[in-house]
């Protein structure tokens, strides 16, 4: 409750909040860690920055001719990480584009843990773009959009 009296005082908190809870399965708890444990994006300059600071980016697991699996670091924040878990569940259920992001990672892997982390990682990189351009978050793809890669898809069908 104390959390929620904090975010509805600052209106600029707020209004980034709203932004944000536009994603199903953000909920007020999943925003206030996030925010907490990056100072509210203060120092994150990137996208990449904040995977890495997180500790999803991913590390080669290499010696000499040997290449063995890359996996993520983990070396970063595990409050960012614990706090991304539940939540991906809820969007891989309930947001299409991450459906569809889910489903291509765990047919290209067959690892469903694997397909969530990497929901994970780009859950917390929309919040991130969310947080920057104070935009809500949009649900369905636009029709141009649909259109446009089902007609690529189309065309490089034909061409093979």
């Amino acid at each position: 409750e104390q959390i929620r009296q904090v975010i509805e005082k600052d209106p600029q908190l707020a209004k980034k909040y709203s932004c944000v809870n536009s994603i199903k399965g953000i909920g007020l708890m999943t925003f206030a860690v996030i925010v907490a444990e990056t100072d509210g994006f203060a120092l994150i300059e990137n996208q990449a920055q904040l995977c890495s600071y997180a500790g999803y980016d991913v590390i080669e697991n290499q010696s000499g001719k040997r290449v063995g699996l890359g996996r993520i670091s983990k070396k970063g924040n595990a409050h960012i990480r614990r706090v991304l878990h539940l939540p991906s569940f809820s969007v891989v259920k309930y947001e299409r584009r991450f459906t569809v992001f889910y489903q291509r990672i765990f047919e290209r892997s067959y690892l469903k843990m694997k397909a969530y982390v990497a929901v994970q990682r780009k859950l917390l990189c929309v919040i991130y773009a969310l947080w920057k351009k104070e935009e809500r978050f949009q649900a369905q793809l636009n029709t141009t959009q649909l259109n446009t890669t089902q007609t690529s898809s189309t065309q490089a069908s034909l061409v093979q």
